[in-house]
């Protein structure tokens, strides 16, 4: 009940773009090193179970699923500490993709399993049961995006535009349509609502009015945030309140442990291959650095998503498995979560890299009674151009000419005067100070962009980055790789797909933009 509206808000908010351009590794995550969590979790612990101590009985099924659920990993501490400080995107989106993609996988494998409850197993049984996931995993797949792509052929071919309040219920039902009818086939609801909400992010989201992007938006970001707080919140309270817990204090140490010699299992040899396959120009376009392998092994906090698959436990050993799961989550979002900004600055993870983020552009201009739905994309590529991070370009340079700290930036753009030149003096002094709503950082001046200078409290904390003769093993810059991958994706996507489920005067826009994923 409460996973879906997590589980909505994080494929609607997902960075398309550089997910795709980051996809081959975050696949690979989510995947290979959930599967090798989850297998030494299970393993280690099943082990334990055998020795007698603290009388913990568990199946072979009972360990491998509890493998499974604390596999999924909730880095939302880490990603509030990463968007605080600007931590380059690209990491971000490889370890937000990551727990992404890892819940759904986490999910399905644990449905996988419990089918074998109170059954014999074979070898074949090991088998059939990799082939159900991926079946079911592809099919859950296939059902949300089909979904999405009629929602965005019913918005093009109506006129719902005109009613925004049902439009926006059109959208939130469907969505949900997709999690009930996968469900009802016997897959994953969790994964078709994810790819659905992935899918009608890149799509549908263009063919809506103005007024329903930006409800949509907002409404699934509250239901998350409001679903998330519950489950903390009952997380919190069930550790003092609740009369059937079972505490095992040597079980969780060694879950514990467990949870860590997995993680760096599922992270660096990974990680490995990964750079080795990058080299060789192989399906990874970017290998990842030492610093970006040792966020990827902190950010794995465990979360809301372990504690509602809790629920599914069965057996003698439930109370201890679920009592075991609370302390796990609690225990690593304090100890990994609040240590996240001493990591990174032992790391040398390059900081202070902010963005503006879609919607309050696209709120400022609705406040200014522009027409959106022609110059809503124009207008924020513009303050976006003329913010001090230019272009994709310098991110990938990671800003080394940026001098942070000294509230200064290194000529950041211009502005174009045409812009103003219709306007009174009055009026552009009015959309100067709510575009400091927008980013306090900056303000417009005589038609040219000039900085202010930057919160002193969060730079003073940032490392300072480092001169090509002071890098390290862990600040290095990822190495890149000439080909691309996901070529013949783009262009089936932009010469077939949205021609076929945009409106002609949005393609158009995109077209010219050259913006796709």
């Amino acid at each position: 009940m409460l996973l879906p509206p997590i589980i909505l808000n994080s494929g609607y908010e997902l960075d398309q773009k550089r997910f795709f351009k980051n996809i081959g590794v975050i696949f690979t995550f989510a995947f290979a090193g959930t599967f090798v969590s989850a297998v030494v979790i299970g393993l280690l612990t099943y082990l334990w179970a055998l020795t007698g101590l603290e009388q913990v009985k568990m199946s072979w099924v009972d360990a491998f699923s509890f493998g499974a659920t604390l596999s999924a990993t909730d880095p939302v501490t880490v990603l509030a500490v990463f968007h605080t400080y600007g931590v380059d995107p690209a990491l971000y989106t490889i370890i937000f993709g990551e727990s992404l993609l890892n819940d759904s996988v986490s999910i399905v494998m644990f449905g996988t399993l419990q089918r074998f409850y109170h059954k014999e197993m074979h070898l074949v049984d090991i088998f059939m049961g990799i082939f159900k996931f991926f079946i079911s995993f592809v099919i859950s797949l296939m059902i949300g995006v089909i979904i999405s792509i009629f929602v965005a052929l019913m918005l093009k071919h109506s006129h719902l535009r005109r009613f925004p309040h049902i439009e926006s219920c059109i959208i939130i039902l469907m969505a949900y349509a997709s999690y009930l009818f996968s469900n009802g086939c016997h897959m994953s609801g969790i994964v078709s609502l994810l790819f659905c909400a992935i899918t009608m992010k890149h799509y549908a989201f263009h063919n809506m009015s103005i007024q329903t992007q930006i409800s949509t938006k907002f409404l699934f970001r509250t239901l998350s945030q409001l679903s998330e707080n519950f489950i903390f919140i009952y997380l919190g309270l069930s550790l003092f309140t609740q009369a059937n817990l079972d505490y095992k204090p040597l079980f969780i140490l060694v879950t514990i442990f467990s949870i860590c010699i997995a993680r760096y299992t599922a992270i660096f040899p990974i990680s490995k291959l990964i750079n080795m396959a990058s080299r060789s120009n192989y399906i990874f376009s970017n290998e990842l650095p030492k610093s970006y392998q040792i966020m990827l092994f902190w950010s794995g906090l465990r979360g809301a998503v372990g504690v509602a698959l809790t629920e599914g436990f069965k057996g003698e050993a439930t109370e201890v498995l679920k009592t075991t799961v609370l302390i796990v989550v609690v225990l690593t979002v304090i100890i990994f979560g609040g240590t996240t900004p001493q990591m990174l600055e032992i790391v040398g993870i390059h900081m202070g890299i902010f963005q503006y983020e879609e919607d309050y552009s696209i709120e400022y201009f609705y406040d200014k009674h522009i027409n959106l739905e022609e110059n809503v994309q124009d207008e924020f590529q513009y303050i976006k151009k003329s913010s001090f991070l230019p272009n994709e370009q310098e991110e990938n340079q990671y800003h080394h000419e940026l001098h942070l700290g000294s509230g200064q930036l290194d000529s950041p753009g211009s502005i174009d005067h045409s812009y103003y030149s219709s306007k009174s003096f009055d009026q552009t002094k009015n959309e100067n100070n709510d575009q400091t709503l927008v980013d306090p950082d900056i303000f417009f001046s005589s038609g040219s962009l000039k900085s202010t200078h930057l919160n002193e409290e969060i730079y003073s904390t940032l490392p300072q980055p480092k001169t090509k003769n002071e890098e390290t093993p862990f600040t290095q810059k990822p190495q890149t790789s000439s080909s691309d991958h996901m070529k013949w994706f783009r262009d089936f996507d932009s010469k077939i797909l949205k021609p076929l489920v945009l409106e002609k005067n949005i393609f158009a826009k995109e077209n010219n933009k050259k913006q796709s994923f």
